[in-house]
């Protein structure tokens, strides 16, 4: 199966209620065809690891074909040149996410790149770095706990920014650090109290949200 045949059977797949149905979540379907995220990993099931045909499928820029990518690319064949230029044509958070998940945070780079996305003016790089850092605390079970700890600094440096997708990606980084272990929790709480101690509106929703799950596991 070639990147040809997979656009061909996407597009029988389609549903154009569903591409519709995208807005109400914030997703852009500007590119969009109209195929659901299962639906999307039931094919890349079929297809298996293929990096050539992960960047064949990337450069149609069609919605469906990206997120297809990342679930059928080799994080051993990633580069960080390939990395830089798929985040650097993010346009919206759902393939942000799906590339980082399924794919980013699998790298031998990922924290380094987590690191320098996190100092990013643009918000959907800058996103990046923080979803790095959520999916590394889900996916990277044997990562040393120092790993995690270095990134709370790096959450209360950027806690002012209010843009939507960038401080829903810090909250999120926050609390899934925070609830990877009992040694993590502690420092997550008390990061997210100096971060409600900012005073900004979105530090004070970053850490007012955070603390209401993580002081539950206390």
């Amino acid at each position: 199966m070639n990147s040809a045949d997979i656009i061909d059977l996407l597009k029988e797949m389609a549903d154009a209620k569903y591409r519709e149905g995208m807005l109400r979540f914030g997703i852009d379907h500007s590119k969009a065809l109209g195929v659901s995220t299962p639906q999307l990993r039931k094919l890349a099931k079929e297809i298996k690891i293929n990096q050539q045909l992960s960047l064949e499928l990337w450069e149609t820029g069609i919605h469906e074909c990206r997120i297809l990518a990342s679930m059928t690319g080799d994080p051993k064949q990633v580069t960080p040149k390939q990395m830089d230029k798929w985040v650097s044509e993010f346009y919206s958070w759902d393939v942000c996410d799906q590339a980082c998940g399924n794919l980013f945070d699998r790298t031998p780079f990922a924290v380094e790149k987590a690191l320098e996305y996190s100092r990013s003016n643009h918000e959907f790089v800058k996103r990046t770095g923080f979803v790095l850092m959520a999916e590394m605390a889900v996916h990277n079970k044997k990562a040393p706990d120092d790993v995690f700890i270095q990134f709370f600094p790096i959450m209360e440096r950027e806690a002012w920014d209010d843009r939507n997708f960038v401080k829903k990606a810090i909250n999120w980084a926050l609390r899934q650090i925070g609830k990877r272990n009992k040694t993590l929790l502690q420092p997550a709480i008390e990061t997210a109290i100096r971060i409600r101690e900012q005073g900004s509106k979105a530090a004070r929703w970053i850490a007012s949200d955070a603390l209401a799950e993580l002081e539950k596991r206390l």
